[in-house]
Order: structure tokens, then sequence, then C-alpha cells
């Protein structure tokens, strides 16, 4: 039930996206591993900041801010959250470039439902969202590898946290 609810939301935030006018918006699409083999699903909602900073003849920083829900499950054990990241990356070469490659880093906030799945601990629904990855803008798409963690930052012990790695695809409108 959990699973069919994340994947209808995950639509109807497709169809939103789809359908908003403004530029600089995407959708994102995520799937990884966490601590435990944590199977993690995610889906975001992606909009681009309007400054560019340091600009030089090799590339720029700038970034992004995202929404992304969040479907963790290993057996029968399943967690849902919703975060929202600002995002910096620093893009090689120039945004006219149909191929850019960039870096990105970023510290978020998280809300999930449940704070145990599988052998980790979590102790709080408030959760820091940690990012680190590489990626590559080619034309409309945005394929990313990244580093992830979940933790309360020690808030509340334990704090077992969740580290993934995951592979994220977007579409950029």
């Amino acid at each position: 039930m959990k699973k069919s609810l994340f994947f209808i939301i995950s639509l109807i935030l497709f169809y939103s996206i789809a359908m908003a006018e403004s530029s600089g918006y995407g959708m994102s699409f995520g799937y990884g591993v966490g601590n435990s083999k944590i199977d993690i699903y995610r889906v975001g909602i992606k909009k681009d900041f309007s400054s560019k900073w340091f600009e030089t003849e090799n590339g720029y920083f700038s970034g992004y801010f995202e929404l992304s829900l969040n479907h963790w499950e290993v057996d029968n054990d399943a967690i849902n959250g919703v975060a929202f990241s600002p995002v910096f990356a620093y893009y090689f070469g120039d945004k006219a470039d149909f191929v850019r490659p960039y870096i990105e880093g970023g510290i978020g906030i998280a809300y999930i439902d449940e704070y145990h799945i599988a052998d980790r601990n979590l102790s709080t629904n408030f959760q820091f969202e940690d990012r680190i990855g590489v990626g590559a803008r080619i034309g409309f798409f945005d394929l990313n590898f990244r580093y992830m963690h979940y933790s309360n930052a020690s808030i509340v012990g334990p704090n077992d946290g969740i580290d993934i790695w995951i592979f994220t695809t977007a579409i950029q409108f």
C-alpha cells in the first residue's frame, strides 16, 4: 500500500511539473542501495538557481533546489520521507553546451515517517540529508551518481544514520 501511494504521488508531481511554464524545472527519479541492503526509491522536483557565480572559461558555480519523496524498504520494513535540499554545483563548460559535466554537494532537511529500518535506529523523524555527487547534463537529461547520508547529527542517540549510493536521472523542462 505504501509503495502504491508513493508512485501515485510521484505521477501527480510529474504531471504538475510537466504543466509548469517556467524554465529551469525538472523531474528526477532515482534508485539506490543503502546500509543493510535497503532499497532506496526517490522522485523529486528540481528548480535551477537563477544565478551563476565565479564564471570562467572553464565553468561556473550554480545549483538547484530539490524537493523529493523517498521510499526505503528491506524485507517487510519500509520508511517514507520527504526532503528539501539546496544543492550547489560546479558546471564545467558553458550553459549553452550540449554536454555539461558537474560536481555537486548539498545539505538539506528531511522528515521520515518511521525511524527504525532493518538494523538501523535513526532515533528521530527529523533528519539531515547530505550529498556529494558527479553528473552530466546532456541536452534536457541530467544523469547523476551520488553518495547521500541521512542522520540527525546526534541530536538524539543512537544516531545510526543511513548511507546511500544512488543513481538519479532527471528531465529538465
